[in-house]
């Protein structure tokens, strides 16, 4: 005896597979092919002052936390990512205070924007972001310090 599918069964397989579909065919990194997340080589440090420290971004800026601040060549927006100002041993630092952030210029949302791995601030250094551009959670920070590692 020959069994047939029912039409919902064979909609919702149908609208599964072209789900999948949409998925696997969207990129996860927007980003062009070949060119890594975060390019060691292409790091420099920038010293600045700080003019406005941002916990959220304003819409149409890129997501997190930013510090906008004056350096020699002009205004920089340094973006220091999700958890920089958030938990244990989290970026203390205020407006007008010098500051060298070393990082990589990056196009975000159509914007130039200096993406921090780390932020120096009177003499001590914290990292935001880990050697692949990823930001570094308030766990992270807390479970390296009890290992007595640097980030």
């Amino acid at each position: 005896m020959r069994r047939s599918r029912s039409k919902p069964t064979l909609l919702i397989a149908g609208l599964l597979t072209g789900l999948l579909m949409a998925i696997v065919s969207v990129p996860l990194l927007a980003q062009p092919v070949g060119e890594p997340a975060y390019d060691l080589s292409k790091e420099v440090t920038l010293s600045g002052t700080v003019s406005t420290v941002l916990h959220n971004a304003p819409r149409g800026m890129a997501w997190g936390s930013h510090l906008l601040m004056e350096t020699a060549s002009g205004r920089v927006d340094a973006s220091l990512g999700r958890w920089a100002l958030e938990g244990k041993g989290a970026l203390s630092v205020s407006v007008g205070q010098q500051v060298e952030v070393t990082g990589i210029m990056r196009t975000l949302k159509d914007k130039e924007v200096f993406v921090a791995r780390t932020v120096k601030v009177n003499g001590k250094v914290y990292a935001v972001r880990d050697q692949h551009g990823m930001s570094v959670s308030p766990q992270t920070r807390q479970l390296a310090a009890k290992k007595g590692e640097s980030l």
